[in-house]
């Protein structure tokens, strides 16, 4: 089967009204793209996403953590939910794929990741995509991945065999990045919990010129309020190999990652998120990076040996479509 879609794209919008963000309280697919053209233009800088080593190193071990013994590049790849591009660009960079496409639900998102390829001199095409129709041919890509996009789409099994029917047969595809059950539950928490004390901390004495304008925090709990709806899914390891086997894939396997480094990281990021970014200059960023790759090698070297894996907060999934 093979997707028919139009030759023009949407145009972003990056200034939902009142309206539009009420109606996408019932209509998450609505609250998908409304939230992400939303953040579109500030999303690298509100996640520390970057296309230098910092980021193309990180990239590249969500990726060997399932294909260390791939055979590279691709050929042609596509990111599935590609916000800005942080995944597949810096996988590029790397050598993963010669040639890239970028889709996402988002039109925002779409231009922003297609300008970053530009800028980095990549080989990437792009279009608005419902991850639930894909809007490419048959047997397209050698290779499919995302990072944090399957706990965005209402039918993960369906838009997994959309994954599989525009991959060649024995492409493979490789989806990282997705918030485990557990670690969602410590993770919401933590970040909750960060924000309640910094935003209230900073309302009295000389701490005050540590809060952010209010018109600011009102619209980051605009933003929270999407994300709510935005989050559909969280996953058991074992349970998103069996959708991804139900979707048709062959040699499904998972891993997860990051414990106490999430632990440390969604604190940092709401922080980060709840001050005025002049606050913060070169020494806390070297703390929060330092301090990540501190506790990942804890995570590494000590409690990967001893804490099932559904404790730690990402799971990656991959398989291949059958020959």
């Amino acid at each position: 089967m093979t997707n028919v879609t139009p030759d023009v794209d949407p145009e972003p919008n990056p200034h939902a009204t009142e309206e539009q963000v009420k109606a996408a309280l019932e209509d998450t697919k609505l609250a998908q793209v409304l939230y992400h053209d939303w953040e579109a233009e500030t999303y690298d800088e509100k996640w520390s996403i970057s296309f230098d080593e910092r980021c193309i190193d990180y990239a590249r071990g969500r990726f060997d953590a399932v294909a260390t013994s791939e055979d590279l590049p691709y050929g042609r790849a596509m990111e599935l939910g590609c916000g800005t591009g942080f995944f597949l660009l810096n996988l590029m960079q790397s050598g993963v794929a010669e040639k890239g496409s970028v889709t996402d639900l988002s039109p925002g998102m779409v231009k922003v990741a297609l300008r970053n390829a530009e800028n980095l001199g990549l080989d990437v095409d792009g279009r608005v995509a419902d991850a639930e129709k894909i809007p490419y041919d048959d047997n397209t890509f050698d290779l499919v991945v995302g990072h944090a996009v399957l706990h965005h789409i209402p039918d993960v099994e369906q838009a997994l065999r959309e994954v599989l029917r525009v991959l060649k047969p024995g492409g493979r595809f490789i989806f990282a990045g997705e918030p485990s059950t557990i670690g969602d539950f410590y993770a919401r928490w933590m970040s909750r919990a960060t924000w309640w004390a910094t935003t209230n901390i900073t309302k009295f004495g000389p701490l005050q010129g540590w809060r952010r304008p209010q018109e600011e925090l009102d619209e980051s709990s605009r933003a929270a309020a999407l994300e709510a709806v935005v989050d559909i899914h969280t996953f058991d390891p074992d349970e998103l190999a069996g959708i991804a086997t139900s979707a048709g894939a062959h040699k499904v396997e998972t891993a997860t990652e990051e414990l106490a480094a999430a632990m440390l990281g969604w604190p940092v990021r709401t922080f980060e998120a709840a001050v005025p970014a002049d606050k913060l200059g070169w020494g806390w960023a070297g703390f929060a990076f330092g301090g990540w790759k501190r506790m990942t090698w804890l995570d590494e070297n000590v409690l990967r040996k001893i804490v099932p894996p559904k404790f730690f907060y990402n799971v990656v999934v991959s398989g291949y479509k059958p020959e």
